[in-house]
C-alpha cells in the first residue's frame, strides 16, 4: 500500500544539497542519475525510504531502466512502495518521453529510405513484447498519410492477410505502402515467414496497383530492410 505524503519519508528528510529537485535546479537535468530523475517523478518515498532510495530499488527490482519502460501498471504496483498513483506518474513520464521523440519528426513525414521508416517507428515498436505488424500508407509523393496496426502476435500467413492490408490501403487512397513489424528479441534478422509474407504482399499489390515499397523489421535500436537485402 502506498504511503501518503504526510507519513512517507519525503525529500525534506534528505539534506538540501542531495535533493534531486535542488540538484536539478542547480546543475540541470543532465547531471542527475536515472534514480534521481525517477525520484522526482515519484515525489515521495515510503515510511522507511526516501524517494531516491525507492527509485534506486525500483530500478534494481525492475531490472534497469529499459525493463521499467516495459512494465505495465499491474507489474509496477506489485513492487513494494509503488501504489497506483506512483505507477501512473512513472508511466506518464515514460509516455511523454516517447511522444517527445515522435514530435521531433516533421508534421508531414516523407519516406525516402529505410532509415526514415526506422526513425518514424523505432520508439513505438522497439519496447513491445509481441510482434506488431504495421502498415504505413503513402501518397504519390511518398508522404505518410496514415498508419495502422493490422495484427498483433507471431507473424504468419493466418494473421497477416493481403486482403486486410490492401483493404486498409484502398480506404486511404494509398499510392503505395510500407510494411513494418518488430522483433521482440531485438534481432531484426528476417525469418522465412517474414520473407514469405512480404513476397505474397508484393504479388497482391502488383495485381491491385498499390506498390509495396519495403518491409522494415525493427529490433532494439537497429532495423533491416527486406528491400535492401534483395528479398523482395
Amino acid at each position: 500500500m502506498e504511503c501518503s505524503a504526510t507519513s512517507a519519508y519525503t525529500m525534506r528528510d534528505v539534506p538540501m544539497e542531495e535533493r534531486p529537485r535542488e540538484r536539478m535546479l542547480r546543475a540541470g537535468a543532465g547531471a542527475l542519475s536515472n534514480a534521481e530523475l525517477l525520484a522526482i517523478l515519484l515525489r515521495t518515498g515510503t515510511i522507511n525510504e526516501s524517494a531516491v532510495a525507492l527509485a534506486q530499488r525500483l530500478l534494481i527490482e525492475a531490472g534497469g531502466l529499459r525493463r521499467l519502460v516495459e512494465m505495465n501498471t499491474e507489474q509496477l504496483t506489485a513492487l513494494k512502495g509503488i501504489g497506483h498513483a506512483k505507477a501512473l506518474q512513472v508511466q506518464a513520464g515514460i509516455e511523454l518521453g516517447k511522444r517527445l521523440v515522435r514530435t521531433a519528426q516533421p508534421e508531414t513525414v516523407t519516406i525516402r529510405s529505410p532509415h526514415d521508416v526506422s526513425l518514424l517507428m523505432m520508439e513505438d515498436l522497439r519496447y513491445l513484447q509481441k510482434e506488431h505488424f504495421v502498415c504505413l500508407f503513402l501518397n504519390t509523393k511518398n508522404h505518410v498519410i496514415g498508419q495502422e496496426t493490422l495484427s498483433i502476435g507471431s507473424l504468419n500467413a493466418s494473421i497477416v492477410h493481403p486482403r486486410e492490408v490492401f483493404l486498409a490501403a484502398i480506404k486511404r487512397s494509398s499510392a503505395s505502402i510500407i510494411c513494418v513489424h518488430n522483433h521482440p528479441s531485438g534481432d531484426p534478422t528476417p525469418s522465412p515467414e517474414d520473407i514469405d509474407i512480404t513476397r505474397r504482399l508484393v504479388e497482391a499489390g502488383s495485381v491491385i496497383g498499390i506498390d509495396v515499397l519495403d518491409h522494415v523489421i525493427i529490433g532494439d535500436l537497429t532495423s533491416v530492410s527486406l528491400k535492401e537485402l534483395g528479398l523482395m
